[in-house]
């Protein structure tokens, strides 16, 4: 049996974005509710404190486990949730606006950051009661908890791929063809939804370059017929750009769209 520490750690990791498979149940838990801090911090007191069971494995490599899980972490919770897509959109932003580093680098992942949260709520919810919850309360075993949080982010994963990305992975691995998507092993799923969130985030910044791109075509224009040539059309277009970005009220346009574009 694996030792409670190594399951403490990946039933996380599960728990916000997931990397098991399969099995699905009946549930009844809370509805509507992530996961909060104090039910991830009685997840792991609950596995840390137990009493472990005859040839577990020493402290140290325990530890050594533990820290390569959280190194992970966020590299999964970059790639497997809505953070890719925000992230790269905001960016395309800022450059479009040539305001260079305003705002600056935490602001801009800091705000993906949120908005993640906010999209990826329905999905955390869902795995806080069908996961969580139930393993708390061992209504369920440590596996089962797995594979249900696994099955939801899968599920949210699939549903942001394009079928043509999923069917070239599909095709490189060379697996059984599925009946259904989800039917499709999650390391297959992973690298397809990732490949289709950058399609979509570099779609959208195209979209926001062009309005920006056309004025800054224009002031060009304007200054190059009046004989003003050393004046950069840089210096001018930036406050234009700034103002037009305000008066659209773009910061709220752009958060809605990112968060409703998540279906």
């Amino acid at each position: 049996m694996p030792f409670r520490y190594f399951k403490t750690l990946i039933l996380v990791i599960f728990a916000l974005l997931s990397i098991s498979a399969f099995a699905q149940e009946e549930t009844t838990a809370p509805a509507n509710q992530i996961p909060s801090m104090s039910d991830l911090m009685t997840l792991i007191d609950k596995t840390a404190t137990t009493e472990t069971e005859g040839g577990d494995w020493s402290t140290p490599v325990k530890l050594v486990i533990i820290f390569a899980g959280l190194a992970i972490l966020p590299s999964l919770l970059v790639m497997m949730t809505s953070f890719t897509r925000i992230v790269i959109v905001l960016g395309f932003v800022r450059r479009a606006l040539t305001t260079q580093t305003i705002p600056p680098n935490i602001a801009i992942i800091g705000l993906a950051l949120f908005l993640t949260l906010f999209t990826m709520a329905p999905t955390f919810s869902l795995i806080n009661n069908d996961a969580i919850q139930p393993y708390i309360n061992e209504q369920i075993d440590f596996a089962t908890a797995g594979a249900r949080a696994s099955n939801h982010i899968k599920d949210f994963m699939l549903r942001q791929t394009r079928e043509a990305d999923l069917e070239l992975f599909v095709g490189i691995s060379k697996i059984d063809p599925p009946q259904t998507a989800a039917d499709i092993p999650l390391h297959v799923v992973a690298p397809a939804f990732i490949i289709s969130e950058f399609r979509t985030s570099f779609e959208i910044g195209c979209m926001l370059f062009i309005p920006f791109l056309l004025l800054d075509m224009v002031i060009a224009g304007v200054l190059l017929s009046a004989g003003m040539m050393m004046l950069p059309p840089m210096m001018v277009s930036l406050p234009l750009k700034l103002i037009l970005f305000i008066l659209v009220d773009g910061w709220s346009l752009l958060a809605r769209s990112l968060s409703l574009g998540f279906r």
